[in-house]
């Protein structure tokens, strides 16, 4: 119980204090970068699906890749750094360790696709 508390309280702290503005500094460097960092800040700051979308929305507005929105939207919901202690403790450290390198593999190869398929609609 202290453990999905402390998880708890700290996503909501990620997301009450981490705004799109100061995420949307982070990107806009190159392709990789943005995918790269679209990786992390999503691991960093999951929550909710649906809050992903709002808060990509206020990214793209902000000018934010698709890439890079992509690899966000994926992460948030697909991986979480915050509660890599709670899931190893319950599912055992090669599960998670395991599972999260596919998840990242997995965002990633999503992500490309994800353009290309956007890239097909425009010819």
């Amino acid at each position: 119980m202290p453990m999905m508390i402390s998880i708890i309280g700290l996503v909501g702290i990620f997301q009450v204090y981490i705004t799109p503005d100061m995420i949307s500094k982070l990107f806009g460097y190159s392709v990789l970068s943005d995918i790269l960092t679209g990786t992390f800040v999503g691991a960093i700051a999951n929550g909710h699906g649906s809050l992903s979308f709002i808060i990509a929305k206020g990214l793209k507005a902000q000018g934010v890749s698709i890439y890079a929105l992509s690899t966000f939207t994926l992460a948030w919901v697909s991986l979480g750094f915050v509660q890599l202690p709670a899931e190893a403790s319950m599912f055992g450290v090669r599960f998670t360790v395991i599972r999260n390198i596919l998840a990242i593999l997995s965002t990633i190869l999503i992500t490309y696709l994800t353009i290309i398929t956007i890239n097909m609609g425009h010819l």
